[in-house]
């Protein structure tokens, strides 16, 4: 039998999945990865996509939301805000949902860096991530969003710049 790590899906309703598994690749912020048995420690963050995993030499997908994976050795942990299988989508309701997002983006006249513009945006991208995974992605749609901060924050103060030289030349 082939080497497995165990592979644990938590959102806030709990457990989705906890399976033991050869491989996963998983959507990180940075792009997809994958991990195998005995990988290195890792800690990154999540944006929505497609987690792929082998199991007996038989590949499964499933879709999450944005969220954290921790990677250790023996396990890897993705905590996530969404979870859905293939068997639970329903591909009508997820393609009136991006419509509907698509509508609100398209009307939207407020600022891109607002925490209502990344809301939107994220709806959208979890209905498209969800279309991916039933088989039928949606056109790419370019938005102005950072998706590895959240919209409306920086993490760079005004006092954190860089100091000029003093006439001597020291800082």
């Amino acid at each position: 039998m082939a080497e497995t790590l165990k592979l644990e899906i938590v959102t806030p309703d709990g457990l989705k999945l906890a399976e033991p598994v050869e491989q996963v690749t998983v959507p990180g912020v940075e792009g997809e990865f994958g991990v195998l048995p005995q990988h290195a420690p890792l800690l990154t963050g999540l944006t929505a996509g497609i987690v792929t995993y082998t199991q007996g030499g038989q590949t499964t997908s499933v879709a999450i939301g944005s969220g954290f994976a921790e990677v250790l050795p023996d396990r890897t942990i993705l905590l996530t805000e969404k979870f859905v299988t293939k068997d639970a989508l329903d591909p009508v309701r997820v393609r009136l949902e991006l419509k509907e997002a698509d509508e609100e983006l398209d009307r939207f006249a407020g600022d891109p860096a607002s925490p209502e513009y990344a809301a939107l945006v994220q709806r959208e991208l979890w209905a498209a991530t969800q279309l991916e995974l039933h088989g039928d992605p949606p056109p790419p749609r370019v938005r102005p969003l950072d998706f590895a901060l959240t919209a409306g924050e920086s993490y760079k103060s005004a006092d954190s710049e860089t100091p000029a030289d003093d006439e001597s030349g020291k800082n």
